[in-house]
């Protein structure tokens, strides 16, 4: 497998970016025997919000000069970032690739201390590679009848029926 590396994304790219995204989710939703439609994944018109928020970076992820992927990352915290989206196009799934862009992300931001993420209940593959690939803990879950934990901030923005997840890097 060749080097995988994390380039940001310049804006001309943005449109081809977003539908790499739609794609990668919807496979996803395949994966999990579900039809488009059942359950609700991000959609290009919804990410401008999140991708042009003030700290986000966006970038692709790229292995042998072909990107097979992308991320958007927030720091919303002193020590905290966020990992708003990641994914890799679905014929490149397999062969560790996930977990080596991954490795590339924790380098980029060697100086996160924790790192938090939300993915939905039925993403199985995603959670696998979240919790044990990656490290990531599931600290909360979402779902309609959900008070937030002591310390959270209010209410949960998002859908139900997903979870949080957490890595605290090593000091």
């Amino acid at each position: 497998m060749g080097e995988v590396r994390l380039v940001e994304l310049e804006a001309a790219d943005r449109p081809v970016w977003l539908t790499r995204m739609e794609t990668a989710f919807a496979a996803g939703l395949r994966d999990a025997g579900l039809k488009p439609g059942e359950q609700p994944i991000p959609q290009a018109d919804e990410m401008d919000r999140v991708l042009d928020a003030p700290g986000t970076e966006t970038l692709q992820i790229v292995r042998d000069d072909l990107v097979i992927g992308g991320a958007a990352v927030t720091a919303p915290d002193d020590g905290r970032r966020s990992l708003e989206l990641f994914f890799i196009d679905a014929g490149h799934h397999g062969g560790g690739i996930g977990a080596s862009a991954w490795r590339a992300t924790e380098a980029r931001y060697a100086d996160t201390e924790v790192w938090e993420t939300e993915r939905p209940y039925f993403d199985q593959r995603n959670i696998h590679f979240y919790v044990n690939r990656c490290g990531f803990q599931i600290v909360e879950f979402f779902h309609p009848g959900h008070r937030p934990q002591a310390g959270s901030e209010g209410d949960h923005p998002g859908p139900d029926r997903m979870f949080r997840f957490e890595k605290r890097m090593p000091v």
